[in-house]
């Protein structure tokens, strides 16, 4: 696809200052919309009330506007669009593809014998079978709870579209890659402390703002399967896929904000420019 209605976003959640991997992503995802002549968008995803501060937000803003560049307007926020997470949340609910799960993580860790792609203790399925009065007596009473997708019956109804998996690009390449979504259980799809997750939200807000061409970091490569799965579930359009490679500090490790990667501010700080930093990145 190319053209006018290619449409890309760059989607940074506002809990620290952008780091070098950022700029990788935001100048990457900014150079491909280019090449497909359509638009890059900005958004973000600020779910967490905890970790998501106004400062941090500003300074994605600033941090982007230095490095040249800019977005249409109004940007999406996703803190102010909590009702559309819950209502796609609640079509989960009614058509018997979630659950409420009122596991803590030591209870989860105590349980589980395995881990999740990302590393988590995979859930066991603890709740799975709860009586559904008990369970919304539970919920009556203001017991904490997330939800869960049922991926015993989220599967079948997913496969009956089609095998399941998406198509990847890179440059004018593209192919069909096969995903087993399996190895995530019932991953949470809603919180304790709001009506969403990171993979409810963006794959909600991926089709609400039509986006065509996905580009990220290969770290979220594996999500991508639970992702196919909930756009099937919702009926929701499927962008194509690139996982660019991740920059990494001298130890071979990703950059971070929680180990304190250098950000770009400070880069600036001590005295980077913007085409500094594009050709640090190979730009």
């Amino acid at each position: 696809m190319s053209g006018a209605s290619a449409r890309l976003r760059f989607a940074p959640s506002p809990n620290g200052r952008l780091h070098l991997g950022h700029a990788y992503s935001a100048v990457l995802n900014a150079r491909i919309a280019s090449d497909l002549g359509g638009l890059c968008l900005l958004r973000i995803e600020d779910i967490d009330p905890t970790r998501s501060r106004a400062e941090f937000t500003q300074g994605i803003v600033s941090d982007l506007a230095w490095l040249g560049l800019s977005y249409p307007q109004p940007v999406r926020r996703q803190s102010r669009h909590m009702s559309e997470y819950r209502a796609a949340l609640d079509r989960l609910v009614a058509a018997g593809f979630a659950y409420p799960c009122f596991c803590s993580r030591s209870e989860i860790r105590a349980q589980s014998c395995a881990s999740d792609p990302d590393g988590a203790p995979l859930y066991p399925g603890t709740c799975r079978g709860l009586d559904p009065h008990e369970a919304k007596a539970r919920r009556e009473r203001g017991e904490p709870h997330t939800w869960r997708l049922d991926m015993t019956r989220a599967l079948p109804q997913a496969r009956a579209c089609g095998e399941l998996g998406f198509c990847t690009f890179d440059g004018g390449d593209e192919r069909w890659c096969l995903v087993d979504p399996a190895p995530w259980g019932d991953a949470v799809i809603a919180r304790r402390d709001v009506p969403t997750s990171y993979h409810l939200s963006v794959v909600h807000d991926d089709a609400l703002e039509g986006i065509t061409h996905v580009v990220r970091g290969s770290d979220l490569e594996a999500a991508t399967a639970l992702h196919v799965v909930l756009q099937r579930l919702l009926g929701l359009p499927a962008p194509r896929y690139h996982h660019h490679g991740l920059i990494e500090d001298e130890e071979g490790r990703k950059l971070a904000k929680s180990r304190g990667s250098a950000s770009l501010a400070s880069l600036r700080e001590a005295g980077a420019t913007p085409r500094d930093i594009r050709a640090r990145l190979g730009f």
